[in-house]
């Protein structure tokens, strides 16, 4: 009975075994290749290829710890295998008829060759490049043979160092390139440290090349790589800078569900920079989004709608966004919007478009956009975008069409349930809307007034200044004065707004109401005796419009009061 094989030693495997092994066959393969007649212009190309082997080899081995690192000693038995197969192929070629043995066949051969030289000799060059080899990483535990590993099957985590693993997203064939992102998916979801603190440019610039890989999964794999860089928040001008945005839009245009998925909120996060955000523009990229918005899953919808709103808030690019349909689509999406987040983001982006443009605001009127407004504030939780859409929208629609589609009911829901930013956009709203006697007594007799005296105590200094102004206005009707004169709060609040801080922005319009006031005696006194002529006379030296006359009108006040008690 014939003896059993004795088994693979390691050494046999190691990287000293396949550099010994590439160097004994490197010079052979270059002799095989000069000797042979057919196909000179193929070989010509393999022999120049051939002649940067054994210094691509001594670059490798020059390093004190290519021995020790897993990627070397695999890139080495591929340049050992790669040189096997050029002696093979010259024989054949120098050994027969070129008719016998096949020519298209041995052109395939040759091409895919060259193909496999360029390969070896890049990786070679990169692996010195990345510096993986200044880390002395334990080797794999050798099996018999290399056997190929299917895509699916991912590189063991606990055998590559980060580096390595950033490395091997540059190095080898298809295949090799879906395991390292597989394992790098895996790393950076455990510790996302670990893998931003070694990140390069170089590194990235590979996964964004993978955007465009052939296999699917490849593609939605880095596209989630991407996405965890984008989000981790210190990747974006990286990422951008080695051109990650074309590719990202082409996966959203027409991409795998997965894939368009991290590709649209990817550049939802990307596009929060003004400069990023004009880039996606110009690489074409509102037109998918558009249509994800109008056809995607309440995700991508939601980031879709998202990034629509970041552009918008670009001026410049208002026009171009307005040319492709976004004020149809963004209605639609508040009226029917599969999730919350889709309709707020659309609300956003309408105060946006509408916030500086008149044929924006014009638009925005004329495609229904006011009704899906107001509709949308019937939530318990009126929200800021959709008011401040409003408030721009107030001077560009007759009184007549705000009334009837019921404003004043909105405009009143907001200033009781609504956040802080939102009472100060329906605030601002009702001083642009009050321009007439009758529109400022509707207002009055809806109940605002209160809440507007109210909102004056809030802690956002723009939102008490907005607040005076709006009561400002209304004052002038007589019935609002009334009811403002007989509000316990109203004097105290507005005197409150008389501190002379430079951050107080009120107080010009605190003046204002005060002096309405103070025909009142008893007006008066409530401002005296909450501290108004220790404020006026402050503001009376800063030259604020209106202190001084107050401050007379109260002091006068005062005298009298005097006066009379004796």
């Amino acid at each position: 009975m014939a003896s059993n094989p004795e088994p693979v030693t390691e050494p046999e495997l190691s990287a000293d075994y396949w550099l010994a092994r590439a160097r004994q066959l490197a010079p052979t393969a270059i002799e095989r290749a000069h000797a042979t007649t057919g196909f000179p212009g193929r070989w010509k190309s393999i022999i120049s290829k051939l002649e940067r082997v054994p210094t691509c080899l001594s670059d490798l081995s020059s390093h004190p710890f290519f021995s020790k690192n897993t990627l070397c000693r695999e890139i080495l038995q591929s340049v050992a295998s790669t040189l096997s197969e050029t002696i093979n192929l010259a024989e054949r070629c120098g050994s027969c008829d070129p008719i016998q043995i096949g020519k298209l066949q041995m052109q395939s051969d040759l091409d895919s060759l060259i193909g496999k030289l360029d390969l070896n000799l890049r990786d070679c060059a990169l692996l010195v490049k990345t510096g993986v080899l200044s880390d002395a990483t334990v080797p794999a535990v050798p099996a018999p043979e290399p056997v190929p590993v299917p895509a699916s099957a991912p590189i063991p985590t606990q055998q590559l160092n980060v580096r390595e693993m950033l490395a091997r997203l540059q190095i080898g064939h298809a295949e090799a390139k879906h395991r390292a992102v597989d394992s790098l998916l895996e790393v950076i979801r455990e510790d996302e440290k670990s893998v931003l603190s070694v990140l390069g440019r170089s590194n990235v610039s590979a996964l964004i090349q993978l955007l465009t890989a052939t296999a699917p999964k490849v593609r939605e794999k880095a596209a989630t790589v991407i996405c965890l860089l984008a989000e981790s928040g210190s990747c974006e001008t990286l990422l951008v800078s080695e051109g990650v945005l074309p590719p990202l839009i082409r996966l959203a245009e027409s991409g795998s569900l997965v894939g368009r998925e991290k590709a649209v909120i990817t550049l939802q996060r990307l596009s929060m920079s003004a400069d990023t955000a004009r880039s996606i523009v110009g690489h074409g990229g509102v037109r998918p989004l558009i249509e994800i918005c109008q056809t995607g899953d309440s995700i991508s919808q939601s980031a879709a709608a998202g990034t629509l709103k970041n552009l918008s808030a670009v001026p410049e690019v208002r026009q171009t966004l307005a040319e492709e349909g976004i004020v149809r689509v963004m209605i639609s999406l508040l009226d029917c919007g599969i999730v919350l987040g889709s309709k707020e983001y659309a609300a956003e982006c309408l105060q946006n478009l509408t916030s500086t443009n008149d044929n924006l605001r014009r638009s925005v009127v004329s495609e229904g956009g006011l009704r899906s407004l107001l509709t949308y504030l019937d939530g318990p939780l009126p929200q800021e975008s959709a008011v401040s859409a409003l408030r721009n929208l107030v001077n560009s629609v007759p009184i007549d069409s705000l009334l009837s589609l019921g404003l004043l009911p909105r405009l009143l829901h907001v200033l009781k349930d609504g956040s802080l930013g939102a009472q100060q956009a329906a605030a601002s709203a009702i001083c642009r809307m009050s321009s007439s006697a009758e529109m400022k007594k509707l207002v009055g007799e809806f109940g605002c007034i209160p809440f507007l005296i109210k909102l004056l105590e809030a802690k956002s200094t723009g939102a008490r200044e907005v607040a005076a102004q709006a009561i400002a206005t209304l004052m002038s009707c007589p019935q609002n004065s009334r009811e403002i004169k007989k509000d316990e709060k109203s004097v105290p609040n507005l005197v409150q707004l008389l501190d002379p801080s430079p951050l107080n922005t009120a107080k010009k319009y605190a003046i204002g109401c005060l002096l309405m006031l103070s025909t009142s005696k008893k007006c008066k006194k409530l401002m005296i005796s909450h501290g108004a002529i220790g404020y006026l006379k402050k503001l009376s030296e800063m030259d604020v419009s209106g202190a001084k006359k107050l401050l007379e009108r109260l002091e006068r006040g005062k005298l009298r009061s005097l006066f009379s008690r004796k």
